[in-house]
């Protein structure tokens, strides 16, 4: 299961995220979204956790977390719909 991961501080690295997700379970991968001009972070990442039992248990229990002063926000992630598909 994909989940978003939203209002995460500029400071957050990826390994800080994958560290936390890893407590609940097994992480297959940890995306933050960085600003191609700057380099920076954009302050929200995706990880995606292969079981969904785990991935639905760190969604409750991260959601609303404080990590580096910021109270993350974390949801399943939505699919965007394939743009050939859909016309």
């Amino acid at each position: 299961m994909k989940l978003l991961i939203r209002n995460l501080a500029r400071t957050t690295t990826d390994v800080t995220l994958r560290t936390i997700f890893e407590s609940y379970g097994t992480v297959q991968s940890c995306t933050l979204v960085m600003d191609k001009q700057t380099g920076n972070s954009k302050g929200f990442g995706f990880v995606e956790m292969p079981k969904q039992g785990e991935a639905k248990a760190a969604m409750k229990m991260l959601n609303g977390k404080e990590i580096d002063g910021y109270k993350i926000r974390v949801k399943k992630s939505e699919s965007k719909p394939d743009v050939e598909s859909a016309s």
